[in-house]
């Protein structure tokens, strides 16, 4: 429901409320056109895609001016949703399906969402750096690491060291192993819907 979304941000503006607001409607509209999200899972939008969005928020306020790559959004997850939490960041959403990739720039539109640039393309052949690359379940961390390392710019401007973070669910032991400087934080910690008791974010410096 919507309504967790406003409870768990509560600074959110009337504008930002809106914005959230319209998400639905227009997935629900684009959904029926091109398929980017389950159905099951549209009965369960706010919670299983938009407040999991929301999660590396939790764990990582993004300041004025910082650059964020979403790689793998598919319909626009988790970009759109920060996109619209921090309106002064800007947000390049990259997905390799260029259906996936319409969808998006059509709903950043609807929105005005003039901090997102979606582009069809493989993470590997973005040009520029990011602050932080974001993403949501897309492969292995052994092999979305290479994907993005050269993408993470050498300039912090967070407390926390640039780098990746990971919405991921389920034991990560034996994945995260080759990573020692991994941090992992579980979003049961800040959300209480049971959905989230295996949801993690994975903040790997890079």
């Amino acid at each position: 429901m919507i309504s967790s979304i406003f409870f768990h941000f509560p600074q959110l503006t009337t504008h930002q409320k809106e914005q959230f607001d319209a998400l639905l409607p227009l997935y629900a509209d684009w959904n029926q056109r091109i398929n980017v999200i389950s159905r099951t899972d549209m009965e369960h939008f706010y919670t299983r895609h938009v407040l999991h969005s929301l999660g590396i928020a939790k764990i990582q306020a993004f300041q004025s001016g910082a650059k964020i790559l979403d790689v793998g959004t598919g319909g626009g997850f988790p970009g759109i949703p920060l996109a619209i939490l921090f309106p002064e960041v800007g947000f390049t959403l990259v997905d390799s399906i260029g259906k996936k990739i319409k969808v998006v720039k059509e709903v950043a539109a609807a929105l005005e969402l003039n901090n997102v640039n979606a582009v069809h393309q493989r993470a590997e052949d973005v040009e520029g750096v990011f602050h932080f690359v974001v993403s949501r379940a897309v492969t292995q961390m052994d092999r979305f690491v290479p994907w993005v390392e050269q993408k993470i710019s050498p300039n912090h401007i967070h407390e926390r060291s640039n780098g990746i973070l990971y919405l991921k669910g389920g034991d990560l032991t034996e994945e995260l192993a080759p990573f020692p400087k991994a941090e992992i934080f579980n979003l049961l910690n800040y959300f209480e819907e049971p959905f989230f008791e295996t949801k993690k974010v994975v903040y790997l410096p890079v």
